[in-house]
């Protein structure tokens, strides 16, 4: 059988999983790529180094966002978020990167997955250090679908 989900279905599928792909779209090519991601009910959290998906959605900020759970080809579920990119500095960055954290440290067994001091795009460059850029995705729609078998 297949279906669409409910709210509360779509919410289980976001809040159960760790890994999405962002979809964004500038200068006539479009991207998708995987990020692991936390959900609050409101937004999608993440983080990133500089770099092809962060110049795109600067320049277009219209983004989306899919997260699946499958079990098998015929169970699974899948939800579609179309959002806006918003790059977060200071204490939104710094209270965004704590949920992603809680969220997500417990399955990160590489140093290097681990972001640090959010900072500014400026310092970043000077000191050629990585420095996460920390970003949430504004919730338009979401859309959720389901086969069961």
């Amino acid at each position: 059988m297949l279906g669409d989900l409910n709210d509360k279905q779509m919410d289980a599928v976001l809040q159960s999983q760790v890994i999405g792909r962002i979809g964004c779209h500038a200068d006539g090519v479009t991207y998708v790529v995987p990020v692991t991601y936390a959900y609050d009910g409101k937004f999608i959290i993440c983080h990133s180094r500089e770099g092809k998906k962060i110049e795109m959605m600067r320049k277009n900020p219209q983004v989306c966002f899919e997260v699946e759970r499958v079990e098998n080809m015929t169970n699974w579920q899948s939800v579609l978020i179309q959002g806006k990119f918003e790059e977060l500095k200071g204490d939104d960055a710094e209270i965004a990167l704590q949920q992603l954290m809680n969220r997500v440290l417990p399955l990160m067994i590489s140093e290097t997955a681990h972001p640090v001091d959010p900072g500014s795009s400026n310092n970043r460059r000077q000191n050629r250090s990585f420095a996460a850029i920390i970003f949430r995705i504004r919730i338009k729609e979401k859309t959720g679908r389901f086969e069961k078998r």
